[in-house]
C-alpha cells in the first residue's frame, strides 16, 4: 500500500480504506470489530460509514447501527482514535426514514453530524461527506435517464454555500476536519470549489463515487477534475457489488450474498455484465492473478488521486483483499484490461 494526500491537505491516507456497510446487517458486531483490528494491523489507516448504513437493504429500523459498531470499537479501544482517519455521511433526500427525507441544509448538517458523533463515541471526524447532492444525481443507474434540466441553479448555489457555512461551523467547533462529497458530477463538483475559495470556506477534499472495472464513469471529467483541483476520489464499490468475484456467473446466488439480499445488485445486473466478468475472469487467470487482487489493484492505478473503498462481509472475505493489497498490475495486464473496457464498456 501507498499513502497518499487527502485532497491538497497535508493528512495522508492509505490507497486503501475500509469500508463498514455490511455492519450491522451481514456482518455482526463481533466480526465487526475483529475487521478493524485485521484492516489496523494491516496498515489501513482510513475507515468510511456513513449514518444511513447498514445497507442490502436499507431499513428504518436499522439506519446508524454502522455507526453504532463502530462506537463501540472506539469504546473498547480508546487509546486507537488517532491510529485512523473515520470519514462518515449525513444522508440526503430519497432516505425517507432518515430526517424524513429532507434535503441537507444548514441546519441537519449540524443535526445530523451530531448524532453521528454521539453514535461513533467520538468528537470529531475527519473527513464528514454528503451523501448525494440535494438536486439530484446520475449514479446508481440513474445516468440512462438523467435529466438535469429542471435544476434550479441559483437555489443550488445558494444551498451549497449555506452547507459550506456548516461545514466551517463545524470545523471551527473541532468536529470536521475537512469537507467532502459523495455521488457527485463534475460540475457540481467544480461549483463547490468555486465558491469555497470565493467565501473562504473549506474546500471538497474527497469524492465517494463508484469506481470499478465494471463502472468507468469517473475516467474523463471527474478525473481530468480530481487531478488538476487536488480532490482525492474515495472509490466505492471496486469489486462491483461482488460481480468480480465471479461468484454470480452461471445465475449463483450464494446464501448469505448482497444478491440474496437485493437480486439484482442495484440495478448492476444486466445482459452486458456478465460477459464482462467473464473476460475480467478470463485476464485474471491468464496472468495467474486472483479476480479480487487484480480488480482492486486496477482502481488505486488509476492517473488521479485514489483510495480504493473494500468491504467484507466476513473475516474470510478481508483476509483474501488483504492478502493482496501490495499486487502491482503491469503493463500487459493493464493492456488487456482496456481492450477488454473498450469492447464492453458501461455493462450496467
Amino acid at each position: 500500500m501507498r499513502r497518499i494526500p487527502l485532497g491538497s491537505t497535508d493528512l495522508t491516507i492509505t490507497d486503501y480504506c475500509l469500508g463498514t456497510m455490511t455492519w450491522g446487517n451481514q456482518t455482526p458486531e463481533a466480526d465487526a470489530h475483529r475487521q478493524m483490528d485485521m484492516a489496523l494491523a494491516a496498515g489501513i489507516t482510513i475507515v468510511d460509514t456513513a449514518e444511513m448504513y447498514p445497507v442490502n437493504p436499507v431499513r428504518a429500523e436499522t439506519v446508524g447501527v454502522t455507526e453504532e459498531i463502530l462506537g463501540t470499537w472506539n469504546a473498547k479501544n480508546p487509546g486507537r482514535r488517532g491510529d485512523y482517519v473515520l470519514a462518515t455521511k449525513i444522508t440526503g433526500k430519497n432516505a425517507a426514514f432518515v430526517r424524513q427525507g429532507q434535503d441537507i441544509t444548514g441546519a441537519t448538517f449540524a443535526e445530523a453530524l451530531d448524532a453521528s458523533l454521539k453514535r461513533l463515541r467520538t468528537d470529531h471526524v475527519e473527513i464528514y461527506q454528503l451523501h448525494w447532492p440535494n438536486r439530484g444525481s446520475y449514479h446508481f443507474r440513474q445516468n440512462w435517464g438523467y435529466d438535469p434540466s429542471r435544476q434550479d441553479r441559483a437555489a443550488t448555489l445558494a444551498h451549497m454555500v449555506e452547507v459550506l457555512e456548516a461545514a466551517e461551523a463545524a470545523r471551527k467547533a473541532g468536529k470536521i476536519g475537512h469537507f467532502a462529497l459523495s455521488n457527485e458530477s463534475a460540475w457540481g463538483t467544480a461549483q463547490w470549489l468555486r465558491l469555497s475559495e470565493e467565501h473562504g470556506l473549506p474546500r471538497v477534499q474527497s469524492i465517494q463515487n463508484e469506481y470499478s472495472l465494471l463502472c468507468r464513469h469517473y475516467d474523463t471529467d471527474l478525473a481530468e477534475l480530481a487531478v488538476n483541483e487536488k480532490v482525492t476520489l474515495l472509490a466505492y464499490s471496486p469489486l462491483g457489488a461482488g460481480l468480480l468475484t465471479g461468484k454470480y456467473q452461471g445465475g449463483d446466488i450464494p446464501p448469505g450474498s448482497r444478491r440474496a439480499g437485493t437480486e439484482n445488485l442495484g440495478g448492476r445486473i444486466t445482459d452486458r455484465v456478465f460477459p464482462a466478468v467473464d473476460a475480467y475472469l478470463g485476464i485474471a487467470e491468464r496472468h495467474g492473478l486472483d479476480i479480487v487482487h487484480m480488480a482492486l489493484a486496477f482502481t488505486v492505478q488509476r492517473p488521479f488521486p485514489v483510495s480504493t473503498i473494500f468491504g467484507a462481509t466476513t473475516p474470510a472475505q478481508l483476509e483474501r483483499i488483504l492478502a493482496g493489497l501490495d499486487t502491482r498490475l503491469g503493463p500487459d495486464v493493464l493492456a488487456d484490461i482496456e481492450a477488454a473496457h473498450k469492447a464492453m464498456p458501461l455493462p450496467f
